[in-house]
């Protein structure tokens, strides 16, 4: 009777000897960040628009982090684009104190159009 070792390494991949058979080591890498609201959206347009895409990135165990990425992306992103329309509208601390109304209305109007330009530049591409 044959001697077979717990371990063996084979092609980069480490195996472990369970009954008669070798069953691959195999382990997701960890990604602790969130994916968010972005991600989410992302990920569910890649399900349904580009199926090969997704499943290349959910196969290789690249999917969250890719998400996660995109959300970070996409958060700085939008703080950026509203902060770049509030100044060029004259949407500012001076108009919250004098008419918080329009503040609001303003600032609502802005993010709006942000989250727009959001939409089509990283999530639905």
């Amino acid at each position: 009777m044959e001697h077979l070792s717990k371990k063996i390494h084979q092609n980069g991949i480490s195996y472990t000897l369970v009954g008669d058979y070798y069953i691959p080591d195999l382990k997701l890498p960890e990604e602790s960040r969130p994916i968010g609201r972005w991600g989410r959206m992302h990920k569910s347009f890649l399900q349904e628009h580009r199926p090969v895409q997704y499943n290349e990135l959910l196969l290789s165990g690249k999917l969250w982090a890719y998400l996660a990425d995109l959300n970070e992306q996409a958060a700085d992103r939008l703080a950026c684009i509203v902060s770049q329309m509030q100044e060029a509208e004259g949407v500012n601390e001076e108009l919250k104190a004098h008419d918080q109304l329009a503040w609001v209305g303003a600032m609502n109007s802005i993010r709006s159009r942000a989250e727009e330009i959001i939409l089509a530049e990283l999530v639905y591409r």
